[in-house]
């Protein structure tokens, strides 16, 4: 498996997520800079890390989705190439377009960071089939701007064609219908505000993020 973590300007999850990935699979882990204008060649996995890209001015990922990287974190996304998006990566995916809806800010306007428990809705993704039969996972967040919001037809879309991916089952932010990661119609872009690089190994607290870049893994 070889994959890759764009760097922005203001990440600081960016090594964080490498460490998760190589750890988790054994893959090969490129950082790749933002202003570079293309990718490596054939990546399994291409991740958008947390972080506050461009110290989250204007919107948090607006100036990120504007990168010169992005053109192609896009190009391979139609191709079929696995993107995750985590947090500010998730805020990222939903400036360029790849994903529905928005991120605002946390319905008690504070941020938080504390570990969360998620119920998986769906098993039969890139991103979770290596959870097995497992209904429930922990992983932390660590975010301002993490309340999902979309209108409500594009709720009921995300929720019939089953791309709800991970729910909180106690929503820390916010978000509606207690959303906490969707992927998109291809089911190859998932954008989740929890983190899994903060999550992959016991001495963290919990491994069960592991799972997910096992599961883009498994499906290569």
């Amino acid at each position: 498996m070889k994959a890759a973590v764009i760097v922005f300007p203001g990440s600081n999850c960016d090594r964080d997520c490498k460490t998760a990935i190589e750890r988790s699979t054994g893959a090969k882990v490129n950082m790749v800079w933002h202003q570079e204008a293309a990718l490596p060649d054939d990546l399994d996995l291409i991740v958008l890390p947390g972080g506050f890209s461009y110290g989250d001015y204007l919107r948090c990922g607006a100036m990120a989705a504007l990168s010169p990287v992005v053109a192609d974190v896009a190009a391979q996304a139609k191709r079929g190439v696995a993107v995750a998006g985590i947090c500010n990566g998730f805020q990222i995916l939903c400036e360029m377009g790849l994903l529905p809806g928005a991120l605002l800010r946390n319905a008690a306007l504070r941020y938080v960071c504390k570990p969360v428990e998620l119920e998986i809705t769906n098993l039969q993704t890139r991103f979770t089939a290596a959870f097995g039969d497992r209904r429930e996972a922990i992983m932390t967040i660590g975010n301002g701007e993490g309340n999902y919001f979309a209108d409500e037809a594009t709720l009921d879309r995300l929720e019939g064609d089953g791309r709800v991916v991970f729910r909180y089952k106690a929503n820390p932010n916010g978000s509606s219908r207690n959303i906490a990661g969707i992927i998109n119609d291809g089911g190859n872009v998932l954008g989740i505000m929890p983190h899994p690089d903060r999550a992959f190994e016991t001495d963290l607290g919990s491994a069960d993020g592991a799972a997910l870049f096992q599961s883009v893994m498994a499906s290569v």
